[in-house]
């Protein structure tokens, strides 16, 4: 496990929420070998953080897959992923986050670690800068304890994009180890040319 680099306990969460409309099916049950996307995720992140959690809607939880692992149920609706990501921040309000999305079929330990290794005891947030587009990367990030009240700022002033709500405020920005890391698949198209495959 990672050294702190703050007395405050690090939890993961993964982000499973999602409807998946794009893509036509569930994506935390995609394939990457024998295991779900999801499993590997989770066990990506228990290497690195002190406890882990999957970050479900309510009609989710008892999904075959979500309910293997532990849940934070989402308390918003119709705000997209930063439902998942406040109501954790809600459910541990003492512990820092490591926020990772399960759509992402390039993730690797060391993106995950070099994250965590490099985090910010002060700020708010410890994002990386898009290889795409120079911007923040908000669902490979840490979200520390102290930042509950800034996210629930931004959701009351309608501004629920975490990508937005990490560009307004004092984010450690960091480049990204692996360029194609990051890389998420939301489309069949995606999914045709990633690692993944389709749930049988």
């Amino acid at each position: 496990m990672a050294s702190r680099l703050s007395e405050n306990a690090l939890y993961g969460l993964v982000l499973a929420g999602g409807r998946s409309r794009r893509m036509g099916q569930d994506k935390a049950r995609l394939l990457r070998g024998d295991q779900s996307q999801l499993a590997y995720v989770v066990q990506l992140l228990e290497e690195l953080v002190d406890r882990v959690f999957v970050s479900a809607r309510a009609d989710q939880q008892e999904e075959t897959e979500r309910r293997q692992f532990e849940q934070i149920i989402d308390r918003y609706q119709d705000v997209g992923p930063v439902a998942g990501i406040l109501s954790a921040l809600e459910e541990f309000p003492d512990v820092d986050w490591l926020i990772l999305a399960c759509d992402l079929p390039n993730i690797d330990a060391q993106t995950v670690s070099h994250l965590v290794q490099h985090r910010s005891p002060e700020k708010p947030f410890t994002a990386y800068i898009s290889s795409r587009d120079g911007l923040p990367e908000p669902l490979c990030a840490v979200y520390t304890s102290n930042c509950a009240g800034i996210v629930r700022r931004f959701v009351a002033d309608n501004i629920v994009c975490p990508r937005k709500i990490l560009i307004r405020s004092d984010t450690l920005l960091l480049e990204q180890t692996n360029p194609h890391a990051l890389d998420n698949v939301n489309t069949p198209d995606d999914l045709r040319d990633s690692r993944l495959e389709a749930a049988s």
